[in-house]
Order: C-alpha cells, then sequence, then structure tokens
C-alpha cells in the first residue's frame, strides 16, 4: 500500500464558523483571521494506492461553480488536484474509487464537472466507483435548513444518474482497502477511513478534527449540526485510538497534514507532534 498527499487548495472560512464558542481571543492565536474575520484553510486529500485499485479520499470543491460561489470562499494559492496527482505520475482517469466522507461541497465538489459542451453534468473521475454511505446519501439528499447550503445537488444527483453510485456497507473493509468509523455530529454518517499501513492506526480525519486545534474537546465547529454529538464523537475515537500507534491525518489543517495524540496527567487527550505524510511513510 501507498499513501500521497492530494492538494485540492486553500480557502477560507470565518474563524468563529470554523471555532465554535471558543473566544476569537484564544483561536486567533492558532490561525489568525484577516481583516473580515476569515481564516485560510486547506482541502487536502488522501490518496491510498492498493494493488491494482487507487482510492481518492474527498475531491475538494471542482470549479464548476459560478464567480458569485467562489466569491464567498476566496480561493487562493497554486495547488490544484490536477497538478498534485500529476506530482505523483497520476491523472483523474486513472482513480478507480471516488470516496466520500460526506457530500459537503468543500469535500465533493471535484466529484462532477460540465460536460464538453456544458449542457450537462458527467463524473470528474470517469472510471470510478464513487462511493457513500446509504443514511448520509439519504440526509444529503433530503437536506434539513441548517445544511441545506452546503448539500448541492449538481455535486451529487449526478453522482447516482451516472450509474457510478455505490454505498458502503457495515465497516467498508469487505468493499474497500480500509475500514471506516461512522460518526454523526458534524452531519449524519460521516465516514473516517481508517488505514491499516505500517503497523500504525492512520486516520482520515475529514470535519471530525479538521485540525490539529480542533483535538480540544471545546473545539467544535458552529457548523456541526449536533456539537454534543461532535464531542462524544472525538471522546469515542479518544477511547479507542489515543496511543502512539495512531496517526490522524488532517484535511483542512493549513499546514500541518498528520499528527499524533498524546494522554496527558490530567487524563485529556492532547496533540503530541504533527508532521507532514511524507516523513510517516517514508520510515
Amino acid at each position: 500500500m501507498e499513501l500521497y498527499t492530494i492538494h485540492a487548495g486553500s480557502f477560507k472560512l470565518d474563524g468563529g464558523a470554523m471555532f465554535g464558542v471558543v473566544p476569537k481571543s484564544m483561536w486567533n492565536k492558532l490561525n489568525p483571521a484577516d481583516e473580515v474575520n476569515m481564516c485560510s484553510w486547506a482541502m487536502r486529500c488522501l490518496l491510498v494506492k492498493d494493488g491494482n485499485r487507487l482510492v481518492l479520499i474527498d475531491n475538494g470543491m471542482g470549479d464548476k461553480q459560478d464567480p458569485k460561489f467562489f466569491g464567498h470562499y476566496y480561493l487562493h494559492g497554486d495547488d490544484t488536484l490536477d497538478k498534485s496527482l500529476a506530482k505523483h505520475g497520476f491523472k483523474r482517469d486513472d482513480i478507480t474509487d471516488m470516496f466520500l466522507t460526506h457530500l459537503h461541497f468543500d469535500h465533493c465538489g471535484g466529484s462532477i464537472q460540465w460536460n464538453s459542451d456544458r449542457t450537462g453534468y458527467e463524473p470528474a473521475f470517469k472510471n470510478a466507483t464513487y462511493w457513500s454511505t446509504a443514511a448520509h446519501w439519504d440526509w444529503a439528499t433530503n437536506p434539513n435548513p441548517r445544511e441545506k447550503a452546503s448539500f448541492l445537488k449538481e455535486n451529487i444527483l449526478p453522482i447516482q444518474e451516472s450509474g457510478h453510485l455505490k454505498m458502503v456497507e457495515g465497516d467498508g473493509s469487505k468493499q474497500l482497502p480500509f475500514s471506516v468509523i461512522y460518526c454523526k455530529g458534524h452531519t449524519e454518517s460521516m465516514m473516517l477511513p481508517k488505514i491499516s499501513y505500517k503497523g500504525h492506526n492512520f486516520i482520515y480525519c475529514a470535519d471530525l478534527f479538521p485540525s490539529r486545534w480542533h483535538i480540544g474537546m471545546p473545539y467544535v465547529m458552529a457548523y456541526d449540526t449536533r456539537p454534543l454529538d461532535s464531542m462524544k464523537d472525538k471522546e469515542s475515537l479518544f477511547a479507542q485510538y489515543a496511543n502512539d500507534k495512531t496517526i490522524l491525518y488532517f484535511e483542512h489543517d493549513p499546514s500541518a497534514e498528520c499528527g499524533t495524540l498524546i494522554k496527558t496527567d490530567r487524563g485529556s487527550v492532547a496533540l503530541d507532534k504533527v508532521f507532514p505524510l511524507s516523513e510517516f511513510v517514508s520510515r
């Protein structure tokens, strides 16, 4: 098995929304906001090569929305999904499986693109099976008022219409080269891939821990639909995986790719250290 960091670009979100009830006097020291209270965040995907399968986990925002949409999110930097794939010798047509942790636009917007004459949509990964889970698919295609702006039908419905969609069953280990951990605090049935790699549990954190700073229990995004359940999701993961054999992979952290956890003298869990994926895979 081989793991590769895939950068789909950087964007900005309101700092208060990202850090929830934590005061700005605290979070602004971690990820300083600009003059309109926006902080920069990554869209960091992961490519898993396992035998003949090439599994891409999440794919960023894509590029099919109108300028008004992108004007809200201040896309910046030189990274693109295509450039990042090419850096490792791959292209979109090589992807065999497109795994979607959940269907918010910054995680799945790159799933679908305009067709050649811009009269409709088509899968951006034409040779890939797209993976969701039934509970979350139903949640996203019948959106609640809170999340409706994050579940864009043009990102989601064409996947099913194309015939490329399959649903993860159980922990996913019979269908994919990894298993999944289900979380319900951020959104219904978000899936965190758990990869067994070099004797470690390697966990793609999606929006449970969007950054290293969200490991602290009070650091729950205002975007989360069930904040108390987010805290329970954290507690559950800590109970099982807060050890030196667990590597966390941060999807939105602007600079930290991977991190490890440590139990403190008070019995809580904290960040131990951070490092790039390349350092871990080369060990």
